[in-house]
């Protein structure tokens, strides 16, 4: 069996730690969005009249830079948020606001917004530039946290997209990461992965039905989904066993048909 290699540590300096909202804040965003009733495309145009461009494109800026900031911890965004820190009293052009701000990450910054959640209206940006043609972040020494969380995709993917949370932990120790103490890099591994990459939306933490005491398995997010290639989830493998990713005939055959899904996708944004 091919040796498997230790991910590499290097020094990183301390993050500070955000706290969770309160489940009262939680209900009353909620209360928010469902007072939110979204104008007519009439009733927008004639508001927007109302408006200089100075000020509509000054909103749509502050939208762009709210977006920027929970991007850097890869946390999707509510419309319930937007509205109530951002767009305040702009809330009657909302839509033609998100639109610009749409418009502007994908000429700009070369990301797609997407609303992936329009039950509750959450958004998340997606890289749509890297999505096939190269790694989604920095595989690297550099990024630790992100080399961790693409062996966790590479394993799930490898075992057919649902892996129960034990055998995660078992492969995490092969190379050379003890889930069970606190480790250099990563701190806490078991809250990094069920906390931090779950809220980003890179994996899914889901209870086994009918198991007691309770089990849970890891499956892709939807993030994942949509910005991670498979193919490149292969290559990583790949580096990591010593082997030549065509060795893995199915993942091999999936993963490909999976990034020209995404390439004709890509093609028609």
């Amino acid at each position: 069996m091919p040796k498997r290699k230790k991910l590499a540590k290097t020094p990183t300096s301390s993050q500070s730690k955000t706290a969770a909202p309160r489940h009262s804040d939680s209900l009353q965003d909620e209360d928010d969005d469902m007072t939110f009733s979204q104008p007519s495309t009439s009733q927008v145009q004639k508001r927007l009249e109302m408006l200089t461009p100075a000020q509509v494109a000054q909103k749509t800026a502050e939208v762009v830079q709210y977006f920027v900031i929970k991007e850097q911890k890869k946390v999707p965004v509510r419309r319930a948020d937007i509205v109530k820190y951002v767009v305040k009293e702009y809330k009657n052009v909302y839509t033609e606001i998100m639109k610009r701000v749409a418009h502007t990450f994908d000429q700009v910054f070369g990301l797609k917004l997407v609303e992936y959640d329009t039950k509750n209206h959450i958004y998340m940006l997606i890289n749509k530039l890297d999505t096939v043609e190269g790694a989604p972040f920095g595989i690297s020494s550099k990024d630790p946290k992100m080399t961790l969380l693409f062996a966790i995709l590479g394993i799930v993917f490898m075992k057919g997209g649902a892996v129960k949370e034990n055998l995660i932990w078992k492969q995490l120790k092969k190379l050379g990461i003890d889930p069970g103490e606190k480790h250099e890099e990563f701190g806490n591994v078991k809250k990094l992965v069920t906390d931090e990459f779950v809220r980003q939306r890179y994996l899914e933490y889901m209870r086994i039905p009918h198991t007691d005491p309770f089990e849970y398995e890891f499956h892709w997010g939807q993030r994942a989904e949509l910005e991670v290639s498979k193919v490149k989830i292969l290559e990583f493998m790949g580096q990591m066993f010593d082997q030549d990713p065509r060795v893995w005939t199915q993942q091999y055959k999936e993963a490909t048909k999976s990034n020209s899904t995404q390439a004709s996708t890509s093609s028609q944004r």
